[in-house]
């Protein structure tokens, strides 16, 4: 599986529940650890999306609950801004004991003020993404306003965040009140990646600007238009999960070829777990992917789907074969563009049509060719893509050898 549980010890002894994330072959490049938001958990739509899109690029991931959240153990009452940094303190030595030192940290809202603060006491992180993070924890005070008058006088209130009952201790304003994001980001000396939408109504886009202003290059910023706070449109956090793997490549150690050593003798791995509907995580040689299916068909359409991926391997290998022949005879062919698609239709020569078990598998394939070509020449192309490697092994017997493993 691609997916494992984990656990680990807070500061205090306290079990910590997590989920972590790899690619197929699961041998990643890099690890991750993500921050959730304030009062969310690992679980969250948006965080299981932008991991995914992460590990779809070979990164591994390592979401977890902050104490007193989830499934981890401890009183959330008893928690503050300052035990949410040393959870990720704590989750980065579990990863460097047990597989591999994290060097990317993300946060989502709070989390991502945790991950600035997180990432100055974890030496091994070379890149920090921010995703609608405040400028300074004590904006989270606005959250509480219904029970901060009740906190003051008594101690401690319950508060409704997000339809659920938290109940908040003067201690937990105090510690939010003696942190200063902007100083820490100006000291971070970490390529920093903020990401933010200018329609976040819970923590506004100038929490983005102040950051920006606060830290040092290299720097980037990237406006996440039309976004909700917590990224509740799927396509959305999936952009996120794209933005910052490719972001994060060029500050991060990527090796060109995974060590042959950890390589399969297989060329392509494919990976599902149970929960994960049809989005399928592949390893296509040195290249990490996703595979899914339309939401027509429930799927999540995260990925092209696996027919979409055979009408791809016959499409690219007809351009190729089309260009090798053409430079081989010293043609003219500036550009080769072949789309090609892929239903169960009647075949051409069919005597009983009218039977559904008379459909075969058809590949509808129309070829684009750009250059001074005449009849002739255009006449034995379309011979020449039909020779195709691929197009061949479309038309042969072929045979699939199953065998388990454990």
């Amino acid at each position: 599986m691609s997916l494992q549980k984990v656990n680990f010890k807070n500061k205090n002894g306290e079990n910590l529940v997590g989920r972590l994330e790899l690619p197929a072959d699961r041998h990643p490049h890099n690890f991750a650890i993500f921050a959730h938001c304030f009062t969310c958990t690992k679980n969250l739509l948006a965080v299981k999306n932008i991991s995914k899109a992460l590990t779809a690029n070979g990164f591994a991931v390592l979401r977890f609950d902050f104490t007193g959240l989830g499934e981890s153990e401890g009183d959330f009452s008893d928690t503050n801004f300052s035990g949410n940094v040393e959870d990720l303190v704590a989750a980065a030595d579990f990863l460097k004991e047990n597989y591999s030192a994290p060097t990317l940290l993300i946060g989502h809202s709070l989390g991502g003020a945790a991950a600035i603060f997180a990432a100055q006491d974890i030496p091994s992180i070379s890149a920090v993404a921010t995703i609608g993070a405040p400028s300074n924890p004590v904006h989270v005070k606005h959250l509480l306003q219904s029970g901060l008058d009740e906190i003051q006088s008594k101690g401690e209130a319950v508060v409704n965040l997000g339809g659920r009952d938290f109940k908040i201790k003067q201690q937990f304003i105090q510690d939010l009140q003696e942190q200063s994001l902007p100083k820490v980001a100006k000291n971070l000396r970490k390529p920093l990646l903020i990401l933010h939408s200018p329609q976040d109504i819970t923590v506004e886009i100038k929490n983005a600007e102040e950051i920006y202003v606060a830290a040092h290059h290299p720097k980037s910023f990237v406006s996440l238009d039309g976004a909700d706070h917590l990224l509740s449109n799927k396509k959305d956090s999936a952009y996120v999960g794209e933005v910052i793997s490719g972001w994060a490549k060029r500050y991060l150690l990527v090796p060109e070829k995974v060590d042959s050593s950890l390589s399969t003798k297989h060329q392509v791995i494919a990976s599902l777990d149970g929960e994960d509907g049809y989005t399928t995580q592949m390893k296509v040689g040195n290249h990490h992917m996703i595979a899914d299916e339309p939401e027509s068909f429930g799927g999540s359409d995260f990925g092209p789907s696996p027919y979409e991926f055979l009408s791809a391997g016959l499409s690219a290998c007809t351009v190729m074969t089309i260009q090798m022949y053409a430079r081989r005879k010293g043609w003219p062919v500036d550009n080769v563009e072949v789309h090609t698609s892929y239903d169960k239709s009647h075949a051409e020569d069919c005597q009983n049509c009218e039977e559904d078990s008379a459909k075969i598998d058809t590949f509808h394939r129309e070829i684009k060719l750009t250059g001074n070509l005449d009849e002739k020449q255009k006449k034995r192309i379309m011979q020449i893509a039909d020779k195709c490697p691929v197009h061949k092994t479309l038309h042969s017997e072929v045979q699939v050898l199953n065998k388990l493993v454990d």
